[in-house]
């Protein structure tokens, strides 16, 4: 039989945190919240045709794979110690000022994990196109990134322990 391999998700120690209040949120809140929606339904009567009842069950089976995900998520995640990292070159927690080099505009970003990725929030992913440069990059150095409107290439212009 093959054995499976298993892909460590790297997170940041805020990300690891996040998924834990998620988790234990699901667990001890969410759960018992749709409980008594449930019950609540059943009072109601018919079960055939109570869309309230229907909802709370499709609602509490979405909460439940959920907390399925968070746990198996959780059981191969690889910390990244921020407090160890070596600010000469980008790596994951680092956030990392841009600048790019045709239009002088400036972006910053801090770089995490696939499973914290939020490019509303400046948070891209060590798998991204950009974050895939980046990584060990030194301060100074330029990376060209393939973008749909042509190759885009950026300065890095400082690497920092990014902020919780």
């Amino acid at each position: 039989m093959a054995q499976k391999i298993v892909e460590k998700k790297i997170l940041t120690s805020q990300g690891l945190r996040q998924l834990e209040a998620e988790l234990d949120e699901l667990r001890t809140v969410r759960r018992k919240e749709i409980a008594n929606k449930i019950k609540e339904a059943r009072e109601q009567g018919d079960l055939s045709e109570n869309a309230e009842y229907d909802a709370a069950k499709e609602e509490q089976r979405e909460i439940e794979a959920r907390i399925e995900e968070l746990k198996e998520l959780l059981k191969n995640v690889e910390v990244v110690d921020e407090d160890e990292i070596d600010l000469d070159t980008v790596n994951i927690g680092c956030e990392v000022k841009l600048q790019n080099t045709e239009t002088g505009k400036q972006v910053v970003y801090k770089l995490v994990g696939s499973t914290e990725a939020n490019a509303l929030k400046g948070k891209i992913s060590n798998e991204s196109p950009v974050g895939r440069e980046m990584i060990g990059a030194k301060k100074g150095s330029k990376i060209t990134i393939e973008a749909p409107a042509g190759m885009i290439t950026y300065k890095i212009m400082s690497i920092h322990k990014a902020a919780n």
